[in-house]
């Protein structure tokens, strides 16, 4: 089972080449908080913290509830398209699906 976890899909990726089963959007950081913690403003720590508060809100925290359950079923690979995933929401995504 391969999740896209970001907002936007992947530059030069086709649908097809990426086989991607699931892109659960509600999940994925919000547009003002990728912009804000990309923009440099601030630290992981406090990435990880704002989003934690974005993934307790229902829609996403039921998103986030699927896809554990689809862990527990067989094998998930979180897909981004990140420069730096241990530092961002894959990061935040795989800790939380392992919990």
């Amino acid at each position: 089972m391969r999740v896209l976890v970001d907002r936007l899909w992947p530059r030069g990726i086709s649908k097809e080449d990426a086989r991607i089963d699931e892109w659960p959007r509600a999940m994925t950081p919000s547009t003002g908080l990728r912009r804000w913690y990309h923009g440099g403003e601030g630290s992981y720590e406090e990435f990880r913290r704002r989003y934690e508060a974005e993934l307790a809100e229902p829609e996403a925290a039921e998103r986030l509830e699927h896809v554990r359950k689809l862990s527990r079923q067989g094998r998930v690979t979180l897909v981004t398209a990140s420069r730096a995933p241990d530092r961002g929401h894959a990061a935040v995504l795989a800790d939380l699906l392992r919990e």
